[in-house]
Parts: C-alpha cells; structure tokens; sequence
C-alpha cells in the first residue's frame, strides 16, 4: 500500500511538477489514516475518545458518509469511509479542526494525515 502525507500532496514537489489530483466522486472508497505530529498520542484517555467519535458520528449522518470500519489507537487512527454527498476533505476538515481545537487546548498541536483511495475488489472485509 502506499501512503501519503497530505502536506506532500497540497504542494508541489520539489522540482516544480504539480501533484496529480486526488479522487474523490461520490461513493469512493478511503482509507485514512490520521496520526500524531511525531507520533504523539492524539487520545490519552476516554473522554478524548469519546469526543472524537461524538463528532465523527454527527458528521458522518450530516453528510451521508458511510464508515465501514475504525481504529482508535493511542497515537494514531484509521478510517475506512464512502464517500457520500460531502467531498471526504470536507468531511476530515469538519471533523479534525473541532476535535484538534479542543485537544489543542489542552495538549498542543496534534495532527498528521495520510490517505489513498482504495479499490474495493482488493479489500478483504470480515
């Protein structure tokens, strides 16, 4: 698999060539994967979990996304989601800049984002 860090793909590169334009139609298939600046932990305790997935479960219903399947792990999550009526970089702006305020208030910064689109053929859900 490969991943990308979204830094790397809102800029050009280094020698000048745009990056290539991320798929993103309705019904597509993501998986994103969301980590600590350096690997620090982005949930220390439940309250921090609890949090997190109050706001992914409301923005989930108000944009139709589907999220077929999540991990919480101390320092980093993934996601599995379809793509509904809201583009998925509206969908994770939405959810991370309300759970990053409220973390960074009391923690610091917090986020480091990777994602690719994923073919549903080639995965193995059980």
């Amino acid at each position: 698999m490969t991943y990308w860090l979204l830094k790397e793909l809102q800029y050009d590169s280094e020698d000048g060539i745009p990056r290539k334009a991320r798929i993103d139609a309705a019904g597509a298939l993501h998986h994103i994967i969301i980590r600590g600046i350096e690997r620090k932990k982005i949930f220390y305790d439940d309250s921090d979990r609890v949090n997190f997935l109050e706001r992914l479960g409301l923005i989930l219903i108000q944009t139709g996304t589907i999220c077929f399947a999540l991990a919480l792990i101390p320092n980093h999550l993934h996601l599995l989601l379809r793509t509904g009526v809201a583009p998925i970089a509206t969908v994770m702006r939405r959810l991370l800049t309300g759970y990053a305020f409220s973390f960074n208030k009391r923690q610091g910064h917090l986020f480091q984002i990777l994602r690719e689109v994923c073919d549903p053929q080639r995965l193995i859900l059980g």
